[in-house]
């Protein structure tokens, strides 16, 4: 399978620069894996498509303003570094720019209270980076960091919190699980009063979810590790819930990838901890994910393929023409798509 048969056009006006100004009023496209025609609705309507029975699953990871600039010791070059996995108290994997120019034994001033030595070379344009602050990091971060917006997105929202969503949680990620990015407090508890159970897990993103893919053959690409975490309360109620004929339906990619790495035989789902490296691309049988709440993904992504496996490649294709010619919005901030 090439990754060119996951290429489709996309106008650049389609690619949304802002969110929807009321989360839940974003459009949606359903779309049923057993055929038919697409459903166009806005997305607070997805609560008439998620029934009692079923368990909903979010990933309440939280984004930190994990992008930072620094100054090359030395020579005073600009280096660009995004946090994306904490090893220790002090030692991050980042992805820095430009990598040539930190080699390992640089240092990097970021502030007179931050500075970074990297410490090794772990994989293209990535480097360990070891930090050393005055005070608490995270409150260094929050002064010095900026969010981690994607690159097709050229201006910092004007409320730093559209970017989060409205249950993140624990901080770890260097970009938003995009998909719960429509959800309001009041759906989701609209969701709660008709008796459908919500529950978390947590996927801390990370390269792994954004890396392109730089191969000729889907198979050939290597996923980075992302950390995740199943809770036992969180396998006992979706275990539970598909023993009933309930659905797991899950908001989003990350949360499908958590739930799949933890996924057993017949769909039941372990708790635990740990990275995952799973690549979910045509051809791979879900175990536990019988619906997804997702956006519209870039062309040639690992995303883009994970969506084609539980829909059908050309089905899938099929439904984004169909979201171009109708002009729906794409990538982060765009609109969403529920298949079930």
């Amino acid at each position: 399978m090439k990754v060119t048969d996951f290429e489709y056009y996309l106008p650049d006006e389609l690619i949304a620069q802002e969110p929807a100004p009321v989360r839940d009023e974003s459009r949606l496209m359903v779309l049923r894996k057993n055929g038919g025609e697409p459903e166009h609705r806005l997305f607070k309507d997805i609560v008439e498509y998620i029934k009692p029975q079923d368990v909903l699953v979010i990933n309440d990871t939280r984004v930190i303003p994990a992008r930072l600039w620094g100054k090359k010791e030395g020579t005073g070059t600009t280096i660009e570094v995004l946090l994306l996995t904490r090893r220790d108290e002090h030692t991050w994997e980042t992805l820095v720019r430009p990598g040539r120019r930190v080699p390992p034994g640089t240092n990097i001033i970021f502030d007179a209270e931050l500075t970074g030595t990297v410490e090794a070379v772990v994989g293209e344009g990535c480097r360990l980076i070891k930090f050393q602050y005055q005070g608490v990091f995270e409150q260094l971060l929050d002064k010095l960091g900026v969010m981690p917006l994607p690159p097709y997105i050229r201006k910092q929202p004007a409320d730093p919190k559209r970017y989060q969503t409205v249950y993140a949680r624990e901080p770890g990620s260097a970009a938003a699980p995009t998909a719960g990015l429509h959800f309001t407090p009041e759906l989701l508890q609209r969701i709660r009063d008709q008796g459908t159970s919500i529950v978390p897990v947590l996927l801390h993103v990370g390269l792994g979810t954004f890396r392109p893919v730089k191969v000729d053959e889907v198979a050939r690409h290597r996923m980075h590790a992302e950390y995740y975490s199943v809770s036992v309360e969180t396998a006992r109620v979706i275990n539970e819930a598909r023993a009933r004929g309930g659905r797991v339906i899950a908001v989003g990619t990350t949360t499908t990838r958590c739930l799949e790495t933890a996924a057993r035989e017949k769909g039941a789902v372990k708790p635990g901890a740990g990275w995952t490296e799973i690549f979910i691309y045509p051809g791979y049988h879900f175990q536990a994910v019988d619906g997804l709440v997702t956006n519209f993904h870039l062309p040639r992504s690992t995303l883009l393929m994970m969506v084609s496996a539980l829909v059908g490649r050309e089905r899938l294709l099929d439904a984004y023409a169909r979201a171009v010619q109708l002009r729906y919005r794409f990538f982060s901030f765009g609109d969403a798509m529920l298949i079930i």
